[in-house]
């Protein structure tokens, strides 16, 4: 008989189920039915908190954000700054031949009148800088990277992390996302500061600037498809 698959060890699940939750809820948001009555936009409150709820019930879980791996000075200084220039490349390379199709779900947070709906805009700022940093970073780059590098993915520093392990998970991140050049940019970096420093909280910080950055270009020019 061919021998069972291994089951997804707890550190696996732990950093899996936050992601795969938002990514269902997210799938859900864009093929509502409009006839049903529902404003499908608030389905992303429910990302965001239900999201929140698991980190939070994993967090003794996840040691690589343990306070003891919070970066030094030099160390944010670099997160921030290569968080500013993935925000300048991402808002800048949106030609046609840079997409992959187009979002399915789509967030513009306007009123039937045009006017911003300020809880709306609130929400996804909340989400997009404090949630879906930590959440993404513990998939793709803790979880995703180090697997890649050996499926005992707890075990592996990433400051050993090799070629292959960056390019096959930031080839994977690319295809989660629209503009995928800009997402190869930014999984690029952000594994170069996950790998550079050891230190996971490098790319979660790097990565809630750029979303912050990107969230008030978004609201000062109306350009909610990059939303």
């Amino acid at each position: 008989m061919p021998a069972a698959p291994p089951a997804i060890s707890p550190a696996a699940f732990a950093r899996c189920l936050p992601f795969v939750v938002f990514m269902a809820l997210l799938a859900l948001r864009g093929y509502l039915p409009g006839g049903l009555g529902l404003d499908a936009r608030w389905i992303y409150g429910a990302q965001t908190l239900v999201v929140a709820a698991l980190l939070a019930g994993y967090w003794r879980g996840y040691g690589e954000l343990a306070r003891q791996n919070l970066p030094d000075a030099r160390e944010t200084g670099w997160a921030v700054v290569v968080g500013i220039a993935v925000f300048a490349a991402w808002v800048r390379l949106d030609a046609p031949w840079m997409q992959l199709g187009e979002a399915t779900a789509s967030f513009v947070p306007l009123d039937a009148d045009g006017r911003p709906v300020w809880p709306l805009i609130a929400l996804r700022m909340a989400g997009a800088v404090l949630i879906v940093p930590v959440m993404e970073e513990l998939f793709w780059r803790s979880f995703l990277m180090r697997w890649v590098q050996h499926p005992g993915f707890e075990r592996v520093d990433p400051q050993t992390v090799g070629l292959k392990a960056v390019v096959v998970s930031t080839f994977v991140f690319m295809l989660a996302h629209t503009l995928w050049l800009a997402a190869v940019i930014a999984g690029l970096a952000y594994a170069w500061l996950y790998r550079r420093s050891g230190k996971l909280w490098t790319a979660v910080v790097a990565h809630a600037v750029t979303n912050a950055l990107l969230g008030l270009w978004v609201i000062w020019t109306g350009r909610w498809e990059f939303w």
